[in-house]
């Protein structure tokens, strides 16, 4: 027996299931890694051919117009990756990658200065970057977006495009470009809105704002983010990093995961002997320093290691180089033998005279004569690049095995010479970035906090002001000199006052609003907006007035219709209200009579004002047995004395600090996001 599915219905299946896997592919992205692609923004009616051989020699072109930044680059883990793909599952095709980042985020966001790069010079093209936790780029920005914007709405809206931020705006009053917040549009829909209306796509002045503050230093950091030590290393070591520095960030990390099996290699350094240690001064990022250098480790006393006292002038060299020595030698023991076939030469590919072209054309070898010692240092960086990122390989080689391929390829070393130059290394940089003081960090969590007002100091911006006019020195003579003053000017009014707010402030489901300080926040009304919510207020509707009723909402007719159907049953709804509200007063009569009979108030401090009244009245306990039962509840009643709140509040609040010994809780959270900053508890008792 067969039957037959309508086409219709096969059609919808297929969709329904090819859209359903690109959507769990999209949320599969792995930890630490980042995904970016690069769209034409206007593909045209070309041929797929066609398409194909104009995203391959983009790829080309893109690579030789951020070679010179991408050669002196060091990745944490793996390097950017852009390839051509063709067209799959309603995605166009793009050229696009993955980049694992590991622990270094920096790689992430050199990543997306280089897309921005990448659009401003290809005006063709724009790009799309996310992570494991999805727009990222929207995160960093969070406190500047539109209230429909969230994770919900933002797939296929956020874009790169001519070296700016833009996203697909939702349509309002002002303009009817855009989609609408429960539509996904697809990736073409998209591009063809942000072709015809890029102004309108164009994130606010603040949104962008934010991420160019993020990216705030390139391409100057790069530099800036490496750091120069002298490391007593195997001279194998020394030679493989001369030619290839990059090699350093997989050797920090075979040390940094070894296990016990990665050990046992190196009780017997086979590959980098000890004996043949020199010094040498190696170039780290300052993530693969940190996690060089915070390792304690004892070498195994078979392996020919040594450390001198910790007094030695040059205990640190040794053990860097002791530490870089043992993540060597895990990558090569993983490792097989290399072949013994040369590999053809770089010239050989095709590629190379194109690739070496466009290097030329963007001032790559800044005017150096072909055929100079400088010339030839940059021709073989420029080779090692081709190699990695342009040239096609059948067969990658792991870490490892291009150590092994360098060492057999290179000449012999002469171990006399290299120890004749230790005398004429350049000066170490130094580490002092590693360690920060209490007052940097609340400095660098105010800066992310998004520049917060300090709500409980009365001098706190007059302090800001004078920490970014002066330099270190006269910051820290300032903060020695006003310490006394801020803790005296500080009020702790401001604690419950700012509780307060934040409890007077309504919320939606989706979680508790922290309210915005006039301070940091512009006034801005909408007039339309203000009388809708007005006259809800005072039209004695049942509705909740929530933070969303003021922000520039696009559902206004729809409210209307709904208020318009809800005027029948407002009678009823008054009643309910009323019945509810009296049901809750009996309820909490009836909790705090059966509370009077316990210990629970005596932990809260009351107001002094009733305490004649009450002293007085105890005095004649005869009078009080003869008064009626109901004469006797109303006495209670009035002898129950008003707590004094804020007191109550902020020795709970106080207590709640203290016991968290200067840890991250609860009670320092909720304050530092009110912008409150106490000072630090002086009181050991």
């Amino acid at each position: 027996m067969s039957f037959h599915i309508p086409l219709a219905s096969y059609v919808f299946i297929r969709s329904f299931k090819t859209a359903t896997m690109e959507a769990l592919q999209r949320r599969m992205i792995e930890e630490d890694m980042v995904q970016y692609k690069l769209f034409l923004i206007q593909p045209g009616s070309s041929s797929s051919q066609q398409t194909e051989e104009r995203l391959t020699h983009l790829v080309e072109e893109i690579l030789a117009k951020v070679a010179p930044l991408l050669i002196q680059y060091i990745w944490q883990h793996q390097p950017i990756n852009l390839k051509y793909h063709p067209e799959k599952g309603g995605i166009p095709a793009h050229i696009g990658g993955s980049t694992q980042f590991g622990d270094n985020v920096e790689d992430e966001w050199f990543i997306v200065f280089l897309l921005l790069q990448i659009t401003e010079a290809f005006p063709e093209l724009a790009a799309r970057v996310e992570d494991n936790d999805g727009e990222f780029l929207l995160i960093e920005a969070a406190d500047y977006l539109p209230k429909w914007l969230n994770p919900d709405t933002s797939e296929n809206r956020v874009f790169l495009y001519k070296g700016e931020l833009h996203i697909l705006p939702c349509p309002s009053k002002s303009t009817s470009v855009g989609f609408s917040k429960d539509v996904v549009p697809s990736v073409a829909q998209a591009l063809e809105l942000l072709y015809t209306h890029p102004e309108v796509c164009r994130a606010s002045s603040k949104i962008s704002l934010a991420l160019k503050k993020r990216l705030e230093g390139y391409p100057g950091k790069i530099k800036s983010g490496l750091h120069r030590a002298h490391c007593f290393i195997p001279a194998g070591i020394a030679i493989v990093l001369a030619q290839r520095p990059d090699l350093i960030a997989p050797a920090v990390s075979a040390f940094y995961l070894r296990d016990p099996v990665d050990l046992q290699a190196c009780r017997t350094f086979k590959t980098f002997p000890p004996d043949t240690r020199v010094l040498t001064l190696v170039t780290f990022t300052r993530c693969l320093y940190a996690q060089l250098q915070q390792q304690q480790f004892t070498p195994d006393r078979r392996s020919g290691f040594t450390l001198p006292p910790r007094s030695h002038s040059q205990y640190k060299a040794h053990e860097l180089g002791l530490k870089l020595a043992h993540g060597f030698e895990i990558l090569c023991s993983r490792c097989r033998l290399p072949s013994s076939e040369p590999n053809a030469p770089v010239s050989c590919n095709p590629q190379w005279k194109g690739f070496m072209e466009s290097l030329s054309r963007n001032g790559y070898f800044h005017g150096e004569l072909e055929g100079s010692a400088r010339y030839r240092e940059l021709t073989r960086s420029a080779e090692n690049f081709f190699k990695q990122s342009v040239a096609s390989k059948s067969s990658a080689l792991s870490p490892g095995e291009e150590v092994l391929q360098l060492l057999h390829s290179c000449e012999p070393f002469n171990l006399e010479e290299m120890k004749k130059n230790e005398s004429q290394l350049p000066q170490e940089d130094s580490d002092s970035w590693l360690d920060i003081t209490a007052q940097d960090l609340e400095q660098l969590l105010q800066e992310r906090s998004g520049g917060r007002a300090d709500v409980g100091s009365q001098n706190s911006s007059s302090t800001k002001q004078k920490q970014h006019a002066g330099d270190a020195e006269e910051r820290g003579k300032e903060k020695e000199d006003n310490i006394e003053e801020e803790e005296a000017g500080y009020s702790l009014v401001a604690i419950s006052q700012g509780m307060k707010n934040f409890l007077k402030a309504m919320s939606s489901h989706e979680g508790a609003e922290l309210p915005w300080s006039s301070a940091t926040q512009p006034f801005n009304i909408d007039p339309d907006s203000m009388a809708n919510a007005l006259g809800r207020l005072l039209g004695g509707k049942d509705e909740a007035l929530d933070s969303d009723d003021l922000d520039d909402s696009d559902n206004d007719d729809e409210e209307e219709e709904v208020e318009e159907k809800e005027d029948g049953f407002c009678g009823q709804a008054e009643m309910k209200g009323t019945e509810t509200l009296d049901s809750l007063k009996r309820y909490m009569d009836q909790m705090d009579e059966e509370l009077m009979k316990t210990n629970v108030g005596q932990s809260f401090k009351r107001t002094n004002y009733n305490k004649a009244g009450a002293s007085g009245d105890s005095s004649h306990p005869s009078a009080r047995d003869d008064l009626p039962r109901d004469n006797k509840l109303e006495e209670k009643e009035e002898e129950i004395q008003p707590l004094d709140v804020d007191v109550n509040l902020v020795t709970n609040l106080l207590e709640s600090l203290s016991s968290q010994a200067g840890l991250a809780g609860p009670a320092s959270n909720l304050l530092q996001s009110l912008g409150i900053h106490l000072p630090p508890n002086s009181d050991p008792a």
